[in-house]
């Protein structure tokens, strides 16, 4: 991956991360961060 597609990626990212909050709040986001912590917190356990 270059680095300018790495740039619009995180771009693109950040963006629909603000509409999305902007829009619907941030419950749902916080909600999926946890599960996203914990399921890196599982497979850390099986490494």
């Amino acid at each position: 991956m270059t680095n300018q597609i790495a740039v619009w990626l995180a771009v693109f990212i950040l963006g629909a991360l603000m509409l999305d909050i902007t829009f619907f709040g941030t419950e749902h986001v916080y909600f999926l961060g946890k599960k996203f912590y914990e399921f890196l917190e599982w497979l850390a356990f099986w490494r």
